[in-house]
């Protein structure tokens, strides 16, 4: 990263940072990503505002606020591998990858993935794993997780995704609650799994299946 955008990551994660209490895992995190490579090449001059951002496939790129602030919920410190429902452009997974030893993501629009593959090589991330699928079947291959993220407005969040989740482990998840959304933090332990609700959000939709 050139010394102008180490500058502008730094204000960003700054900026995030008095929104919102940051640790120093997901300030640092912030202020290692590129935000610019994310977004649309007509938007490169909102990079580092603290918008959401429309990009290909009706989908939005997540206000970095937002993405700040799940990455915190997810409580990162001494977890290691992490699960992401929903890559969209790969900015949230990339900012996982500065904290986790293995991000794996799953997007169910192909073209997206691929957009993000290219990404994550051209930053040359080696410690993110990507799937075009539906994310809601979760990855059983490398359970379990230590976290889990969605990344899109889940209705219910299927069983087998708390399967895949560690003992101890976190799934932070938005979820649709009457008229509004709202972001939950579920919490494994043993068989009991423990909810909080943390705050109002505005998500896209989980839809299913794949899109080609």
């Amino acid at each position: 990263m050139d010394r102008i955008t180490a500058t502008k990551t730094l204000r960003l994660a700054k900026e995030c940072d008095q929104r919102f209490k940051l640790s120093d895992e997901v300030k640092n995190a912030i202020a290692s990503t590129n935000r610019e490579l994310f977004v649309p090449n007509g938007f490169k001059h909102s990079a580092y505002k603290l918008d959401a951002l429309p990009m290909a496939a009706s989908q939005w790129i997540s206000s970095p606020l937002t993405v700040a602030k799940m990455s915190e919920y997810l409580k990162p410190q001494g977890a290691d591998r992490i699960l992401e429902v929903g890559c969209g452009s790969g900015y949230q997974a990339a900012v996982l990858s500065h904290m986790y030893r293995g991000v794996f993501t799953i997007e169910r629009i192909e073209s997206l993935m691929l957009e993000a593959k290219t990404r994550f090589r051209e930053l040359k991330i080696h410690n993110i794993h990507t799937r075009t699928d539906d994310g809601q079947n979760g990855w059983q291959q490398y359970a379990p997780y230590d976290r889990i993220l969605f990344s899109a407005t889940a209705k219910e969040i299927p069983k087998k995704l708390f399967e895949q989740l560690s003992d101890g482990g976190i799934l932070v998840a938005p979820m649709k609650k009457g008229m509004k959304q709202v972001i939950m933090r579920f919490t494994k332990n043993g068989t009991k799994i423990e909810k909080e609700e943390l705050e109002d959000c505005d998500f896209v939709p989980i839809l299913d299946g794949i899109q080609k």
